[in-house]
């Protein structure tokens, strides 16, 4: 039986480097210190054999060879570069599109529990690291073992001790110093496992919560364990600070060996008159540049070791049953698969967010949206339910506890209720991106519920790209007609004319180009144009002026209003506007009156 492929090798597979790429890159590297090392023999040669003063015809070869090799070494070491970072950078495209793939298959809560800080790092430096093992760990090894065998052939026919010393100062430089990298290597990285991720996930809390930090008199504290756990975090660093100077020093003592053996060498055979100048010559200054190969290995040795580290968490992230080799091509991902569509119709409400705007314009496209509707959803529907639900990230802190839910094909439901009171955690649960403390939720049809539930969370991401393609990232295939129609639907299309390219235009990174309210219905025009069975909202309207926030909750929470999701749809949505919630809208307060979330959620206003 076949053992299981370790973490690295698993990433290894992922990376999907062609082997006449990997080939071509190995030959050019080799190239580069061949290129060296013989234009170190030949310029040996040449000031030794000079010394004897020959006819300067005999060293014509010599001075041709030296020039040469000088400019082919650069040539070959501008491949090498080119051809390494070529199939480093493919590797890690290769790599990062099965990993997310890998992660949209994720059944489990595992992706949801992890710290925000701890998920960015995996996918952005680990990610990385893989990339560079190429580079710095698995092509260095391969010239290596290249170019010890070209050395100690290229000795050997001269002087047997000269090779035999070659061969144990190479050893030492290619075992004893390795070791030590890795050995630091490795403290290094359990640094990184234990506090690296730590003073992300304290960094980015600063970051984005240093306004409501303050307020509440916390950013002080949150500052001083930000720096506490960097200190932490430099403190592991310094210790892996002495194998790696061991492994420094190595390299040169190992040079030092492979010369004393050398000057013996060429002694005796100095002495005996069995070489000539020119051998003389290369014997004694040769084993200076054979140890180029060689001192790129503890480097590379710590690649290895960070490269293990790296693979082992990325294993972790996407899960103990993840193949990842061929992830994008054997899976489609979820992005991009044709999805159920909301129509696309024209905006909620006017220009100005009045009702009786939204009802003109909703009336005069009523049998299109329908249409759109129908093609677009078909006759799958939904029936979500949820029994005795505990919900939230600890078992001894729910924020949900015993609640009954039945929402069946068409439902509409506000949640309500305080900030941190668990309103998101709830969504997360019903969702299926958070396991249930207790209870369960279930869809009638014994589907997943991730086939039939689709979530937007308040703080999804806005890509630094065009327009239309922070779009697309719901729907693959989606046409300009249709995102057209979506943003008109959520009142941005006054906004899109505005834009100096339309739906080409760039958004700065997370939607820093936009406003709050923009950027908030630019995430609804997403939930628009993904729909599904069951859509569950958190905050859509948060951002945007009280008219026109109050009239998209109407019409997202209004069965008649199919503006923005068809009847067929349930749609879940919670906000903080209870008074703009539509009449006969079930609600659901949770909060302090979790422990009565079940008759609130029969209650109607």
């Amino acid at each position: 039986m076949n053992a299981a492929p370790t973490p690295l090798r698993r990433a290894e597979r992922a990376l999907e480097i062609p082997r006449g790429r990997l080939l071509a890159a190995l030959l050019a590297a080799c190239a580069t210190l061949a290129s060296a090392f013989a234009l170190a023999a030949v310029s040996a040669y040449l000031v030794a054999r000079a010394w004897t003063m020959p006819p300067v015809l005999d060293l014509t070869v010599a001075v041709v060879m030296v020039r040469a090799l000088g400019v082919s070494r650069g040539v070959f070491r501008w491949l090498d570069r080119m051809l390494a970072h070529d199939v480093a950078l493919r590797g890690v495209v290769s790599l990062r599109t099965n990993l997310f793939t890998a992660l949209a298959a994720r059944t489990d809560d595992a992706l949801t529990r992890l710290r925000r800080g701890d998920l960015l790092a995996r996918l952005g430096d680990d990610a990385q690291e893989l990339g560079d093992h190429v580079v710095k760990a698995l092509l260095p090894g391969l010239v290596a073992v290249v170019m010890t065998v070209v050395v100690l052939l290229t000795i050997l026919p001269m002087s047997l001790l000269a090779a035999a010393s070659m061969l144990l100062a190479l050893a030492l430089a290619s075992v004893l110093a390795p070791l030590a990298s890795y050995r630091g290597a490795r403290i290094a990285e359990q640094a990184v496992l234990t506090t690296r991720s730590g003073v992300s996930a304290s960094a980015l809390e600063v970051l984005d919560d240093a306004t409501s930090l303050r307020v509440d008199g916390r950013l002080e504290a949150a500052l001083a364990e930000m720096h506490s756990r960097q200190r932490d975090h430099d403190a592991a660093i310094d210790r892996a600070a002495l194998p790696g100077a061991v492994a420094s020093a190595v390299v040169p003592a190992a040079m030092v060996l492979a010369l004393a053996g050398s000057l013996l060498a060429a002694g005796a055979a100095w002495t005996e008159g069995g070489a000539s100048a020119g051998q003389i010559g290369v014997l004694l200054l040769l084993p200076l540049s054979s140890f180029e190969a060689a001192t790129a290995l503890p480097a590379a040795a710590a690649q290895y070791a960070r490269s293990r580290a790296a693979a082992q968490r990325l294993a972790e992230l996407a899960g103990p049953d993840a193949d990842l080799h061929g992830a994008h091509a054997s899976r489609p991902s979820p992005a991009l698969s044709p999805a159920p569509v909301s129509p696309a119709a024209p905006a909620a409400e006017g220009r100005h967010g009045d009702r009786s705007g939204a009802e003109h314009r909703s009336s005069a496209h009523s049998s299109e949206a329908s249409d759109a509707a129908a093609a677009a959803t078909g006759p799958g529907v939904a029936h979500l339910r949820a029994t005795g639900l505990s919900a939230g990230w600890m078992a001894g802190s729910p924020c949900v506890q015993g609640l009954d839910l039945d929402l069946p094909p068409g439902s509409r439901l506000a949640v309500v209720g305080p900030s941190g009171s668990g309103k998101s955690t709830l969504l997360a649960t019903l969702a299926g991106l958070l396991e249930p403390l207790a209870g369960q939720v279930e869809l009638e049809d014994g589907n997943p519920l991730r086939s039939g539930v689709v979530m937007f969370a308040e703080d999804a991401h806005v890509f630094a790209t065009t327009l239309r393609e922070n779009l697309r990232v719901v729907r693959g295939e989606l046409d300009d007609s249709t995102a057209s129609a979506a943003l008109a639907a959520v009142g941005l299309d006054d906004w899109v004319r505005t834009l100096p390219r339309g739906l080409d235009t760039p958004l700065g990174p997370d939607g820093t180009t936009v406003s709050g309210g923009e950027r908030r219905r630019l995430l609804l025009a997403r939930a628009v144009i993904r729909g599904g069975p069951v859509l569950l909202l958190d905050e859509p309207t948060e951002h945007l002026d009280t008219a026109r926030g109050d009239a998209l909750l109407r019409a997202l929470l209004d069965p008649a209003d199919d503006s923005l999701v068809p009847a067929s749809s349930s749609v879940v949505v919670v906000t903080h506007r209870p008074e703009a919630i539509p009449a006969g809208t079930a609600v659901l307060h949770i909060g302090e009156n979790a422990q009565n979330a079940r008759s609130d959620h029969e209650e109607s206003r």
